[in-house]
């Protein structure tokens, strides 16, 4: 778990001048006090890690627990749906086009993330028509149901709330449910204006490997750079949430306006996934 400290400011309507990715001088932060609540979401308590500060927001209002679990369906984003030559039949989308799609930058988010408290604040979220993304480390979200792997015993940060959860209205299972984490609204950025939701579909590219999941959970407004335990061991990235993940090098591209119904349908997220990032990759 990666614990916060969120602001409630608006974000700023301004985008900085393309660069390349991602060199920027960092903005002005925030004072350490201020924080942010999402619409509908209590304040609640949180421990603090040494590299890390503040708690964590969650969870958001996600319909009424105990409904019945609606049929799979996947809205893609604008611009973004499949057509002939891209359906799944095509192929595994390789590492190397998705990255030469992100070489450059055109930063949407009007400041820029720390990977962990006391980092430079240098990472900046680019974007294009059709999708957000940034490159950072990986620290490990362990939050959600317990599991054998995520619990307070593993993860001394573990908390069993995420900020969206399942159709029936249960938290997210990290251990089973590869979901990526979004910082808080604040004046760095706020994913929401870049229609970005709980249930998003996300790509994420480590190495030569790229893997697919949904926006899960929120995490600090200061931070970026983090990922359910299922989502590291996808990538073949050491999950343990205490000492796991990595330092650098991994690559999230989250596509506008998508969104995976159930949120929890892997299968689902990973095939709609796969055609969006085929579509983002050939710059359709």
């Amino acid at each position: 778990m990666r614990a916060q400290s969120l602001t409630l400011v608006a974000a700023s309507a301004a985008l900085l001048a393309p660069t390349t990715f991602p060199a920027a001088p960092p903005p002005a932060e925030a004072g350490p006090s201020a924080r942010v609540l999402l619409p509908g979401v209590p304040e609640r308590p949180g421990a603090v890690r040494a590299d890390r500060s503040g708690v964590r927001v969650g969870p958001v209002p996600h319909g009424p627990a105990g409904r019945s679990r609606p049929p799979s369906r996947v809205r893609p984003g604008s611009g973004t749906g499949a057509g002939p030559g891209h359906g799944a039949g095509d192929g595994p989308v390789r590492a190397a086009d998705l990255l030469a799609r992100v070489r450059d930058c055109d930063p949407v988010s009007p400041g820029r993330y720390r990977n962990d408290a006391g980092a430079p604040a240098d990472i900046p979220v680019c974007g294009t028509r059709d999708a957000v993304y940034w490159k950072a480390d990986l620290d490990v979200d362990c939050d959600g149901r317990p599991g054998d792997r995520c619990n307070i015993h593993t993860d001394a940060q573990f908390s069993p709330s995420t900020a969206y959860t399942e159709s029936d209205g249960r938290p997210l299972d990290a251990e089973h449910l590869p979901y990526v984490v979004v910082p808080g609204p604040s004046d760095i950025w706020d994913h929401r204006e870049d229609d970005v939701r709980g249930g998003s579909l996300a790509a994420l590219v480590h190495g030569d490997r790229v893997r697919y999941a949904v926006v899960g959970d929120v995490g600090p407004r200061d931070l970026i750079g983090e990922a359910s335990y299922a989502a590291a061991r996808s990538l073949d990235i050491p999950a343990d949430p205490e000492g796991g993940g990595v330092a650098s090098d991994v690559t999230y591209i989250v596509f506008k306006g998508s969104e995976a119904e159930p949120i929890e349908d892997t299968a689902a997220a990973r095939k709609a996934g796969e055609r969006l990032a085929r579509k983002f990759a050939a710059g359709d």
